[in-house]
Protein backbone atom coordinates (compact mmCIF):
# COMPACT_ATOMS: atom_id res chain seq x y z
CA UNK A 1 0.00 0.00 0.00
CA UNK A 2 1.45 3.77 -0.90
CA UNK A 3 1.43 6.14 1.28
CA UNK A 4 0.99 10.11 0.68
CA UNK A 5 4.44 11.91 0.78
CA UNK A 6 4.77 15.19 2.16
CA UNK A 7 6.44 17.18 -0.55
CA UNK A 8 3.77 15.86 -3.31
CA UNK A 9 2.89 17.57 -6.08
CA UNK A 10 -0.82 18.76 -4.31
CA UNK A 11 1.03 20.64 -1.56
CA UNK A 12 3.12 22.97 -3.78
CA UNK A 13 0.40 23.64 -6.13
CA UNK A 14 -0.18 27.63 -6.21
CA UNK A 15 -4.28 27.82 -5.21
CA UNK A 16 -5.73 30.09 -6.58
CA UNK A 17 -9.79 30.23 -6.56
CA UNK A 18 -11.43 29.81 -10.14
CA UNK A 19 -13.24 33.27 -10.54
CA UNK A 20 -14.78 32.20 -13.54
CA UNK A 21 -17.70 30.88 -10.96
CA UNK A 22 -20.60 32.87 -9.95
CA UNK A 23 -19.74 32.05 -6.52
CA UNK A 24 -15.86 33.02 -6.50
CA UNK A 25 -17.60 36.40 -8.57
CA UNK A 26 -20.08 36.80 -5.21
CA UNK A 27 -17.01 36.33 -2.87
CA UNK A 28 -15.32 39.57 -4.66
CA UNK A 29 -18.08 41.66 -4.65
CA UNK A 30 -18.68 41.11 -0.90
CA UNK A 31 -15.37 41.58 -0.18
CA UNK A 32 -14.98 45.11 -2.74
CA UNK A 33 -18.45 46.13 -0.82
CA UNK A 34 -16.88 45.64 2.80
CA UNK A 35 -13.48 47.14 1.67
CA UNK A 36 -15.52 50.53 0.21
CA UNK A 37 -17.76 50.81 3.70
CA UNK A 38 -14.62 50.35 5.85
CA UNK A 39 -13.03 53.62 3.53
CA UNK A 40 -16.36 55.33 3.83
CA UNK A 41 -16.67 55.34 7.77
CA UNK A 42 -13.04 55.86 8.07
CA UNK A 43 -13.35 58.95 6.02
CA UNK A 44 -16.67 60.52 5.95
CA UNK A 45 -18.52 61.02 9.39
CA UNK A 46 -21.94 59.60 9.24
CA UNK A 47 -24.00 62.55 8.48
CA UNK A 48 -22.07 64.15 6.49
CA UNK A 49 -21.98 63.41 2.41
CA UNK A 50 -21.90 58.92 3.53
CA UNK A 51 -23.69 57.80 1.43
CA UNK A 52 -22.31 59.51 -1.56
CA UNK A 53 -19.02 58.56 -0.46
CA UNK A 54 -19.96 55.56 -0.32
CA UNK A 55 -21.94 55.16 -3.39
CA UNK A 56 -18.64 56.31 -5.17
CA UNK A 57 -16.34 53.70 -3.28
CA UNK A 58 -18.64 50.91 -3.91
CA UNK A 59 -18.35 51.70 -7.80
CA UNK A 60 -14.77 52.57 -8.08
CA UNK A 61 -13.93 49.31 -6.05
CA UNK A 62 -16.49 47.07 -7.87
CA UNK A 63 -14.88 48.16 -11.17
CA UNK A 64 -11.52 47.10 -9.81
CA UNK A 65 -12.48 44.14 -8.00
CA UNK A 66 -14.79 42.35 -11.91
CA UNK A 67 -11.77 43.59 -13.99
CA UNK A 68 -9.43 41.33 -11.69
CA UNK A 69 -11.39 38.73 -11.61
CA UNK A 70 -11.97 38.76 -15.38
CA UNK A 71 -8.03 38.75 -15.76
CA UNK A 72 -7.45 35.95 -13.09
CA UNK A 73 -10.45 33.86 -14.17
CA UNK A 74 -8.50 33.76 -17.94
CA UNK A 75 -4.68 33.51 -16.43
CA UNK A 76 -5.75 31.24 -13.68
CA UNK A 77 -4.76 27.94 -15.85
CA UNK A 78 -1.48 29.51 -16.76
CA UNK A 79 -0.91 31.01 -13.27
CA UNK A 80 -1.67 27.49 -11.22
CA UNK A 81 1.49 26.02 -13.25
CA UNK A 82 3.91 28.47 -11.84
CA UNK A 83 5.76 28.05 -9.36
CA UNK A 84 3.66 29.21 -5.90
CA UNK A 85 6.61 32.21 -4.62
CA UNK A 86 6.52 33.16 -8.70
CA UNK A 87 2.50 32.47 -8.98
CA UNK A 88 1.97 34.96 -6.12
CA UNK A 89 3.64 37.65 -7.17
CA UNK A 90 2.24 37.93 -10.61
CA UNK A 91 -1.09 37.55 -8.97
CA UNK A 92 -0.15 40.69 -6.60
CA UNK A 93 1.08 42.49 -9.67
CA UNK A 94 -1.68 42.04 -12.00
CA UNK A 95 -4.33 43.39 -9.09
CA UNK A 96 -2.35 46.01 -8.12
CA UNK A 97 -1.53 46.85 -12.31
CA UNK A 98 -5.33 46.69 -12.47
CA UNK A 99 -6.15 48.99 -9.93
CA UNK A 100 -3.78 51.72 -10.38
CA UNK A 101 -5.09 51.44 -14.56
CA UNK A 102 -8.60 51.63 -12.99
CA UNK A 103 -7.20 54.43 -11.05
CA UNK A 104 -5.35 56.35 -13.67
CA UNK A 105 -9.16 56.39 -15.78
CA UNK A 106 -11.15 57.56 -12.69
CA UNK A 107 -8.42 60.40 -12.60
CA UNK A 108 -8.43 61.46 -15.80
CA UNK A 109 -12.24 61.40 -16.12
CA UNK A 110 -12.25 63.85 -13.44
CA UNK A 111 -9.95 66.17 -15.06
CA UNK A 112 -11.60 66.76 -17.94
CA UNK A 113 -15.71 66.89 -16.29
CA UNK A 114 -16.67 70.28 -15.70
CA UNK A 115 -20.43 69.49 -13.91
CA UNK A 116 -19.90 70.78 -10.80
CA UNK A 117 -21.71 68.22 -8.90
CA UNK A 118 -19.53 65.64 -10.51
CA UNK A 119 -16.53 66.71 -9.90
CA UNK A 120 -16.52 66.01 -5.65
CA UNK A 121 -16.84 62.56 -6.71
CA UNK A 122 -13.34 61.76 -8.62
CA UNK A 123 -9.97 63.01 -6.98
CA UNK A 124 -7.91 65.74 -7.33
CA UNK A 125 -3.98 64.58 -6.02
CA UNK A 126 -2.77 62.47 -8.49
CA UNK A 127 -0.40 60.83 -7.15
CA UNK A 128 -1.53 60.59 -3.90
CA UNK A 129 -4.86 58.63 -4.94
CA UNK A 130 -2.57 56.13 -7.34
CA UNK A 131 -0.20 55.60 -3.98
CA UNK A 132 -3.74 55.03 -2.08
CA UNK A 133 -5.10 52.81 -4.53
CA UNK A 134 -2.30 50.93 -5.16
CA UNK A 135 -1.84 50.24 -1.06
CA UNK A 136 -4.85 49.22 -0.27
CA UNK A 137 -4.94 47.02 -3.68
CA UNK A 138 -2.20 45.15 -2.33
CA UNK A 139 -2.76 44.79 1.35
CA UNK A 140 -6.54 43.48 0.39
CA UNK A 141 -5.32 40.81 -2.54
CA UNK A 142 -2.32 39.60 -0.01
CA UNK A 143 -4.48 38.96 2.64
CA UNK A 144 -7.06 37.31 0.23
CA UNK A 145 -4.47 35.57 -1.82
CA UNK A 146 -2.97 34.53 1.49
CA UNK A 147 -6.61 33.05 2.91
CA UNK A 148 -7.11 31.23 -0.24
CA UNK A 149 -3.59 29.70 0.05
CA UNK A 150 -3.92 28.55 3.62
CA UNK A 151 -7.69 27.16 3.23
CA UNK A 152 -7.03 25.20 -0.01
CA UNK A 153 -3.55 23.63 1.75
CA UNK A 154 -5.84 22.54 4.76
CA UNK A 155 -8.63 21.11 2.65
CA UNK A 156 -5.63 19.15 0.72
CA UNK A 157 -4.21 18.14 4.13
CA UNK A 158 -8.01 17.28 5.21
CA UNK A 159 -7.97 14.94 1.90
CA UNK A 160 -4.61 13.27 2.40
CA UNK A 161 -5.49 12.11 5.97
CA UNK A 162 -8.87 11.10 4.53
CA UNK A 163 -7.49 9.12 1.60
CA UNK A 164 -4.60 7.61 3.99
CA UNK A 165 -7.78 6.69 6.26
CA UNK A 166 -9.70 4.96 2.86
CA UNK A 167 -6.57 2.95 1.95
CA UNK A 168 -6.39 1.87 5.42
CA UNK A 169 -9.85 0.50 5.69
CA UNK A 170 -9.37 -0.50 2.06
CA UNK A 171 -6.20 -2.64 2.60
CA UNK A 172 -8.20 -3.90 6.55
CA UNK A 173 -9.39 -7.35 5.84
CA UNK A 174 -10.35 -9.56 9.18
CA UNK A 175 -8.05 -11.93 9.91
CA UNK A 176 -10.68 -14.04 11.15
CA UNK A 177 -13.06 -13.95 7.84
CA UNK A 178 -9.83 -14.53 5.61
CA UNK A 179 -9.11 -17.81 7.60
CA UNK A 180 -12.68 -18.80 7.92
CA UNK A 181 -12.96 -18.27 4.20
CA UNK A 182 -9.88 -20.30 3.35
CA UNK A 183 -10.60 -23.36 5.61
CA UNK A 184 -14.21 -23.12 4.02
CA UNK A 185 -12.94 -23.53 0.22
CA UNK A 186 -10.09 -26.33 1.40
CA UNK A 187 -13.11 -28.62 3.01
CA UNK A 188 -15.36 -28.00 -0.43
CA UNK A 189 -12.34 -28.71 -2.53
CA UNK A 190 -13.42 -32.16 -1.39
CA UNK A 191 -16.95 -31.93 -0.81
CA UNK A 192 -18.20 -29.61 -3.85
CA UNK A 193 -15.01 -28.54 -6.06
CA UNK A 194 -17.23 -26.33 -8.75
CA UNK A 195 -18.62 -24.45 -4.99
CA UNK A 196 -14.61 -24.15 -3.88
CA UNK A 197 -13.96 -22.46 -7.34
CA UNK A 198 -16.94 -20.42 -7.35
CA UNK A 199 -15.69 -19.19 -3.86
CA UNK A 200 -12.07 -18.60 -4.51
CA UNK A 201 -13.23 -16.50 -7.47
CA UNK A 202 -15.74 -14.42 -5.12
CA UNK A 203 -12.92 -14.42 -2.23
CA UNK A 204 -10.06 -12.44 -5.13
CA UNK A 205 -13.06 -10.22 -6.53
CA UNK A 206 -13.58 -9.13 -3.12
CA UNK A 207 -9.49 -8.25 -2.22
CA UNK A 208 -9.58 -6.94 -5.92
CA UNK A 209 -12.30 -4.60 -4.57
CA UNK A 210 -11.03 -4.28 -1.42
CA UNK A 211 -7.40 -3.23 -2.29
CA UNK A 212 -7.68 -1.30 -5.35
CA UNK A 213 -6.35 1.86 -5.96
CA UNK A 214 -7.79 2.79 -9.21
CA UNK A 215 -11.16 4.06 -8.54
CA UNK A 216 -12.10 6.06 -5.22
CA UNK A 217 -15.53 6.57 -6.85
CA UNK A 218 -17.54 3.43 -8.26
CA UNK A 219 -21.90 3.27 -9.05
CA UNK A 220 -24.00 1.96 -6.57
CA UNK A 221 -24.43 -1.03 -8.83
CA UNK A 222 -20.83 -1.92 -8.31
CA UNK A 223 -20.56 -1.11 -4.81
CA UNK A 224 -23.85 -3.68 -4.05
CA UNK A 225 -22.25 -6.44 -6.03
CA UNK A 226 -19.38 -6.26 -3.91
CA UNK A 227 -21.55 -6.96 -0.46
CA UNK A 228 -23.20 -9.49 -2.20
CA UNK A 229 -19.87 -11.00 -3.09
CA UNK A 230 -18.91 -10.67 0.84
CA UNK A 231 -22.59 -12.27 1.67
CA UNK A 232 -21.77 -15.16 -0.44
CA UNK A 233 -18.58 -15.91 1.04
CA UNK A 234 -19.89 -15.61 4.68
CA UNK A 235 -22.62 -18.21 3.79
CA UNK A 236 -20.61 -20.76 2.71
CA UNK A 237 -19.34 -20.91 6.47
CA UNK A 238 -22.89 -19.74 8.03
CA UNK A 239 -25.30 -21.47 5.88
CA UNK A 240 -28.79 -21.41 7.08
CA UNK A 241 -27.60 -18.94 10.09
CA UNK A 242 -26.91 -16.00 7.50
CA UNK A 243 -29.94 -14.35 6.22
CA UNK A 244 -29.83 -10.87 4.15
CA UNK A 245 -32.98 -9.53 2.70
CA UNK A 246 -32.46 -6.54 0.02
CA UNK A 247 -34.77 -4.07 -0.39
CA UNK A 248 -32.75 -1.64 -3.01
CA UNK A 249 -35.16 -1.62 -5.75
CA UNK A 250 -36.09 1.81 -5.62
CA UNK A 251 -32.50 3.42 -5.39
CA UNK A 252 -30.67 4.52 -8.78
CA UNK A 253 -28.05 1.81 -9.11
CA UNK A 254 -25.93 4.29 -11.56
CA UNK A 255 -25.41 6.61 -8.88
CA UNK A 256 -21.27 7.13 -7.71
CA UNK A 257 -20.87 6.72 -4.64
CA UNK A 258 -17.05 6.08 -2.35
CA UNK A 259 -15.86 2.57 -2.96
CA UNK A 260 -16.71 0.87 0.08
CA UNK A 261 -19.72 1.93 2.15
CA UNK A 262 -22.17 -1.50 2.30
CA UNK A 263 -19.15 -3.92 2.35
CA UNK A 264 -18.25 -2.68 5.42
CA UNK A 265 -21.29 -2.05 7.03
CA UNK A 266 -22.61 -5.70 6.22
CA UNK A 267 -19.60 -7.41 7.30
CA UNK A 268 -19.95 -6.16 10.78
CA UNK A 269 -23.43 -6.71 10.81
CA UNK A 270 -22.27 -10.56 10.64
CA UNK A 271 -19.32 -10.23 13.15
CA UNK A 272 -21.62 -8.44 15.59
CA UNK A 273 -24.84 -9.64 15.02
CA UNK A 274 -25.25 -12.73 13.14
CA UNK A 275 -22.17 -14.96 14.31
CA UNK A 276 -22.62 -14.14 18.38
CA UNK A 277 -26.27 -15.89 17.99
CA UNK A 278 -26.26 -20.07 17.75
CA UNK A 279 -29.69 -19.82 15.72
CA UNK A 280 -28.20 -16.97 13.34
CA UNK A 281 -30.34 -13.94 12.19
CA UNK A 282 -31.02 -11.36 9.60
CA UNK A 283 -29.69 -8.40 7.47
CA UNK A 284 -31.56 -6.45 5.67
CA UNK A 285 -30.42 -3.54 3.47
CA UNK A 286 -32.44 -1.00 2.24
CA UNK A 287 -32.62 1.93 0.37
CA UNK A 288 -34.76 4.51 -1.19
CA UNK A 289 -34.73 7.62 -3.03
CA UNK A 290 -36.58 10.89 -3.21
CA UNK A 291 -35.43 12.52 -6.03
CA UNK A 292 -32.26 14.43 -4.60
CA UNK A 293 -30.97 11.95 -1.26
CA UNK A 294 -30.20 8.72 -1.42
CA UNK A 295 -30.41 6.70 1.35
CA UNK A 296 -29.43 3.73 2.69
CA UNK A 297 -29.62 1.70 5.24
CA UNK A 298 -28.23 -1.88 6.96
CA UNK A 299 -30.04 -3.40 9.76
CA UNK A 300 -28.79 -6.61 11.95
CA UNK A 301 -29.84 -8.38 15.25
CA UNK A 302 -28.64 -7.04 18.74
CA UNK A 303 -27.33 -9.65 21.09
CA UNK A 304 -27.42 -9.32 24.56
CA UNK A 305 -24.68 -7.92 26.48
CA UNK A 306 -23.11 -7.14 23.12
CA UNK A 307 -23.06 -3.60 23.42
CA UNK A 308 -19.37 -2.97 24.26
CA UNK A 309 -18.10 -4.70 21.83
CA UNK A 310 -20.33 -3.78 18.78
CA UNK A 311 -19.51 -0.14 19.73
CA UNK A 312 -15.85 -0.84 19.46
CA UNK A 313 -16.38 -2.81 16.57
CA UNK A 314 -18.25 -0.43 14.48
CA UNK A 315 -16.34 2.34 14.77
CA UNK A 316 -13.61 2.00 12.96
CA UNK A 317 -15.96 1.54 9.59
CA UNK A 318 -18.14 3.87 10.93
CA UNK A 319 -15.69 7.05 11.55
CA UNK A 320 -14.15 6.19 7.97
CA UNK A 321 -17.93 5.99 5.93
CA UNK A 322 -18.97 9.16 8.08
CA UNK A 323 -15.71 10.77 6.88
CA UNK A 324 -15.63 9.64 2.84
CA UNK A 325 -19.47 11.08 2.84
CA UNK A 326 -18.47 14.42 4.28
CA UNK A 327 -15.66 14.69 1.71
CA UNK A 328 -17.45 13.93 -0.71
CA UNK A 329 -20.27 16.09 -0.03
CA UNK A 330 -19.55 18.83 2.63
CA UNK A 331 -22.47 19.08 4.90
CA UNK A 332 -25.49 17.33 2.77
CA UNK A 333 -24.35 13.66 3.92
CA UNK A 334 -25.31 11.72 6.96
CA UNK A 335 -25.15 8.80 9.24
CA UNK A 336 -27.31 8.07 11.65
CA UNK A 337 -27.16 5.31 13.95
CA UNK A 338 -30.53 3.42 15.80
CA UNK A 339 -30.03 1.26 18.17
CA UNK A 340 -33.13 -0.40 20.26
CA UNK A 341 -33.69 -3.65 22.15
CA UNK A 342 -32.15 -6.70 19.86
CA UNK A 343 -31.85 -4.07 16.61
CA UNK A 344 -28.80 -1.70 15.54
CA UNK A 345 -29.57 0.13 12.54
CA UNK A 346 -26.93 2.21 10.74
CA UNK A 347 -28.77 4.79 7.94
CA UNK A 348 -26.68 6.73 5.36
CA UNK A 349 -27.97 9.32 3.02
CA UNK A 350 -25.90 11.08 0.29
CA UNK A 351 -27.58 13.30 -2.77
CA UNK A 352 -27.50 11.69 -5.92
CA UNK A 353 -24.79 11.98 -8.23
CA UNK A 354 -24.65 10.40 -11.54
CA UNK A 355 -21.32 11.75 -12.53
CA UNK A 356 -18.28 12.70 -10.27
CA UNK A 357 -16.64 16.09 -10.54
Amino acid sequence: MRTPINNSPVARHFHLPDFCTAGSTLAVVLIVELVALLLTVARQPLQINFWVDLSGNSLFMLWQGLISSAVLCRCRAWLTQRPVTQAYMLTLALIVSIALLVSECIYQVGQSTTIGLLEDLFPSQHFMFLLRTGSIAFIVSSLALRYFHVTAEWRSSVELEAQARIRALQARIRPHFLFNSMNTIASLTRSDPARAEEAVEDLADLFRANLSEARSWISLKEELEIARIYQRIESLRLGDRLKVEWKIHDIPLRALVPSLLVQPLLENAVYHGIEPLSEGGSITVSGSFDGQLIELSVTNPLPDKATLLLHTGHGIALDNIRQRLQLAWPGQATVELQQSIGTYKVIMRFPYQDQHV
